[in-house]
């Protein structure tokens, strides 16, 4: 019985699209092997809803952005996925148990709109998590490492995805209040798609948020306690502003619309010198209770040779042309400007910079430029 080639190519097509990463993937590869705080959360894993009554607590949320950045690339991947127990903890009070973390995340339950095999609308439910290995035996001083495997489900929603938001490290783990944690992810996810509203009614708000039915039924409840303390938050440690829109029917809050703003270059570097400080005292310079300055054990003097090679390594802002010499600029203003000229965005940088442009290097730099073409699209959409 001879076998249709036709079939055979197919089949050999459909295995290797099969087997290829989104976008999101690609992306978290890239970031990964560059280095540093910013890591890629795909899309499908930020939008997915939680189980009516169930929520991930803050400690399992950062938990489960550090898996995520420490998989990478290879997080769709059917293998397991190692990190030090200390990384964990490093984001963490000591007292909190690992253990009791990786238990909420075998137990807690997702949902996402699916199809039954007869083609009918189903709900799938999976969890995130199908097995982990936490080390409790201590070697030489050595604190041990956990070892996990994400289910056939999530792997097949991460692979996916072609959407996906970069995330900061320091500040997932800078974030108090989870519900703030879960609007910045979400922010973060739409300015990324060029879509800078969310909008919608209140059992979608409880759902993208986690926030359970039976908390905060009282409308002016949940302003206070969740969306008020959210944008605190988020407008001190994410690298955009957030601000929200009650729609009204009568006098009931029927819907919310957030919309996401990328902060300007200065606001930027605020919130980059803000990550870099002790989280002690956080709050009080938010509402600005305190002076700025830490004292005590927030602050550790870097030796000098390791600050004279980080000056060396910090560049200034080109005065001319980025397009030649200046790779890791260029390459923000193509991915991040709209397909707008890159030197027209960049004189419209220095000209709102201004003289604050020279004293700004490393980091800074590129947290602000990159802001600062994010707002450029945002004003002024993307070019024709």
């Amino acid at each position: 019985m001879e076998t249709d080639a036709g079939q055979i190519t197919d089949a050999v097509e459909d295995a290797t699209e099969e087997a290829t990463p989104g976008r999101a993937m690609r992306v978290a590869a890239a970031l990964r092997a560059k280095g540093g705080d910013e890591f890629a959360k795909p899309g499908n894993i930020i939008e997915v809803k939680f189980v009516k009554g169930e929520s991930l607590s803050l400690t399992a949320s950062r938990l489960l952005a550090l898996m995520i950045l420490t998989a990478g690339g290879d997080a769709w991947e059917d293998k397991p996925h190692r990190m030090r127990k200390a990384d964990i903890r490093r984001g963490h009070k000591g007292n909190e148990r690992i253990t009791d973390m990786l238990q909420e995340l075998h137990r807690t339950l997702f949902a996402v709109d699916d199809r039954s095999w007869r083609g009918k609308k189903a709900t799938l439910l999976f969890s995130l998590i199908s097995r982990s290995r936490e080390e409790t035996e201590e070697d030489g001083g050595e604190a041990g490492w956990i070892e996990w495997e994400f289910t056939p489900d999530a792997r097949k929603m991460i692979q996916a995805s072609e959407t996906y938001a970069v995330l900061n490290r320091q500040a997932v783990l800078g974030f108090r209040s989870n519900y703030a944690l879960k609007l910045y992810e979400l922010g973060a996810l739409r300015l990324h798609r060029r879509q800078a509203t969310w909008k919608g009614d209140m059992a979608a708000l409880r759902a993208a948020l986690g926030i359970p039915p039976e908390v905060y039924t009282d409308f002016a409840q949940l302003r206070r306690k969740v969306l008020e303390k959210a944008k605190a938050e988020i407008d001190q440690l994410a690298h955009f502003r957030v601000e929200w829109r009650e729609i009204r029917q009568g006098r009931t809050v029927a819907e919310i619309e957030f919309r996401f703003e990328p902060k300007g270059a200065p606001e930027v570097i605020e919130t980059v010198d803000e990550l870099d400080r002790h989280s002690s005292g956080r709050k009080q310079r938010r509402d600005g209770t305190v002076e700025t300055v830490t004292v005590g054990q927030g602050v550790v003097a870097a030796p000098l040779k390791a600050i004279a090679k980080r000056k060396a390594g910090e560049q200034m802002f080109p005065t001319g042309s980025i397009r030649f010499g200046h790779d890791d600029l260029f390459a923000i203003g193509r991915q991040h400007g709209g397909g707008w000229d890159i030197d027209l965005i960049a004189s419209g940088f220095r000209d709102h910079m201004g003289e604050r442009l020279e004293k700004v290097r490393g980091a800074k730099l590129i947290s602000a430029w990159t802001g600062f073409c994010e707002g450029w699209v945002t004003r002024r959409g993307r070019a024709s």
